[in-house]
Formats: C-alpha cells, structure tokens, sequence
C-alpha cells in the first residue's frame, strides 16, 4: 500500500435550498492509498455519500456546492477536470457501486447490455467483444452468463447486488466507491457479497472507500476507517487500532450501542440525542450536546484534528480516557 492514490484536502460542500443552506460536509481531508480500503463510518446523514459523489463529481447541482477543497487522483485536481475528463474517469478508473440496486440498474435493459455498454464506453472493441467480457464479469460474481440476456427483475436483491458489482469492476478501476453495498441484502447473502468483494480487490489491486454504518463490514474488509459525524471527520486510524482503542466519544458510542455476545449487560447503551441539525451548526465541537464528557470549551472552540498515537487521529479536547 505504498502511494497516494486519492488525496482529498480540506473539501466542503453545501447544498442550498430556498430555505437555507445545508453544511453536508466541511473542512475534510482523506488520503487513501494504492490498494488499500478504507471505511466511512457514522449515522444516515453524517456525509458520507456526498464525499464520494463529490469523488465523481456526480453531485446535483443546483443544489449542491463545492464551496472549497481539493480532489487530487493520480496527481490530478478532479475538481478542475473538465467534464470530457470526467467521463473518460468514470467506470473506468473510479467506479461506484451505489446503494440501492433496485435504482442502479435500468428496469428495461437486459443486464449484460448494461455491463456491456460500460465496457464498450471505455475500450475501442466490438460489440461482441464487449458482451464477451460482460459475460466474464457475470461468471466473476458467481452468476452463469447464460442468464446475460435477463433483465433486473429476473434476479434477487443479492443477485442484483452482483451485477452491480459487476458492472463497477467491469473496467477493472483503480478505486472502487461502495456506497453500502450490503445495506438491503438479508444476513447470508450479505456475507456472500463481503466475501466476493474481497476476493475480487485482492486479484484485480483495486483501492476501495467503503461507505458503511455496519462495524461488522468494517471488520471484515477494512483496513483502516475514518469516523464521519455531521460533515466532519471526528478520528481515523487503522481498522486493529480503532477496534482495539477508540478515543472519541462519538466513535465509543457506536462501540457501545452494538450487542456483544460475551457481555452480561442486559441492555444496549445508545447514544442519546441526535445529529444537530445541518443547517444550523453548533460553533463549538459538532457532538458537544450528545458527550458525555463535555466541558465549557467545548461548546465555545471546535477542536483541531490531533495524533494521539502513531498513525490515531481524533478531533477532540478530552479523546481517550484523558479528563
């Protein structure tokens, strides 16, 4: 995992309305590297599917804004791409498997065309040739190409899910966004999904952002995970160190909130409260109303990103066990 392979710097977004303004994502930074998969953790609507829009510049606009930041990729700013750029990048060297596989795919194609099209978009072959490679990705994701000419609604949801996946590799990309991709899928199919992904990241190299509520994907895939929470990017280090000793008090939340079979306690600890609201943010640290161990500064200052460990980042006055 030695280079940079994307580099995002100091990026925020908004998406204004007639109403107000929106603060989806401020002040972000993230590295990740050749091969490596790095998870998005935190709660519906803490920003991390605007990231990765913004990664592919697939925002709506209106009413989404990129008010400031950098998206360098293979050295190049992907904000200052022009659009002709843009679309020979995507499905080619960074592709998104989004969330919903019911939406992803077009009711009315059969799916092998879908896959096709992808294929044929990025590389001067025949129509032939391309279908050829759709039905190689089929047989990748563990469906028989024979079933090529089907349509969406001939598959289940993790079928769907396969071809979806299918089609994102089908270019095999140099970054791979996975905005939830095992969200809707039942709990065996699901680890089905995992695995495949895995395997299929380490023969074709590809780096991976895994967007993802679930600690448990993060466990099995991840190899290292950055903690989002309204916008901000509260700590990030590698996967082992976040599991074994996490520091801020939002991310010991989402520790505390799942079930743990070797535990007596007879009731889970949820967070209490909820996300301020986006439009209208705190001025001080954005989980100040909902910590347990807020003090006065707190609510007056935001804290600065700061290492706590060799390669333990987290943004907060008192991480840790520190009082």
């Amino acid at each position: 995992m030695g280079d940079v392979l994307l580099s995002i710097k100091n990026l925020s977004i908004e998406y204004h309305t007639d109403k107000a303004v929106v603060y989806a994502v401020n002040n972000i930074s993230l590295d990740v590297r050749h091969g490596e998969t790095i998870g998005l953790v935190g709660e519906t609507g803490a920003g991390k599917t605007t990231i990765a829009k913004s990664i592919l510049r697939v925002l709506p606009t209106p009413p989404a804004v990129v008010k400031s930041g950098e998206i360098f990729f293979d050295g190049d700013d992907l904000l200052k791409t022009s659009e002709h750029g843009m679309k020979k990048i995507r499905g080619n060297k960074i592709a998104m498997i989004f969330q919903d596989p019911m939406t992803a795919l077009n009711p009315i194609e059969r799916v092998g065309s879908q896959i096709a099209e992808a294929i044929k978009q990025h590389n001067k072959i025949s129509r032939a040739e391309a279908e050829r490679r759709a039905c190689d990705m089929l047989e990748m994701v563990g469906i028989p190409g024979g079933r090529f000419s089907e349509y969406p609604h001939q598959f289940s949801g993790g079928m769907k899910q396969r071809v979806v996946i299918a089609m994102a590799l089908a270019c095999k990309p140099e970054l791979l966004l996975a905005d939830e991709p095992t969200t809707a899928l039942d709990v065996t199919i699901q680890a089905q999904v995992l695995e495949m992904m895995h395997d299929l990241k380490e023969r074709l190299g590809t780096s991976v952002v895994m967007i993802t509520h679930d600690l448990g994907v993060v466990a099995d895939l991840c190899d290292s995970v950055a903690v989002v929470y309204a916008g901000e990017i509260v700590e990030q280090a590698s996967a082992d160190d976040m599991f074994e000793s996490p520091s801020h008090p939002y991310t010991i939340g989402l520790f505390g909130s799942l079930p743990q079979l070797d535990s007596t306690e007879r009731r889970l600890k949820p967070i209490k409260g909820l996300m301020p609201d986006p439009t209208n943010l705190p001025a001080g640290c954005r989980f100040c109303e909902r910590c347990p161990r807020a003090a006065g500064e707190c609510a007056q200052a935001a804290p600065e990103m700061r290492e706590t460990a060799p390669g333990h980042f987290v943004k907060c006055f008192y991480p840790g066990g520190e009082e």
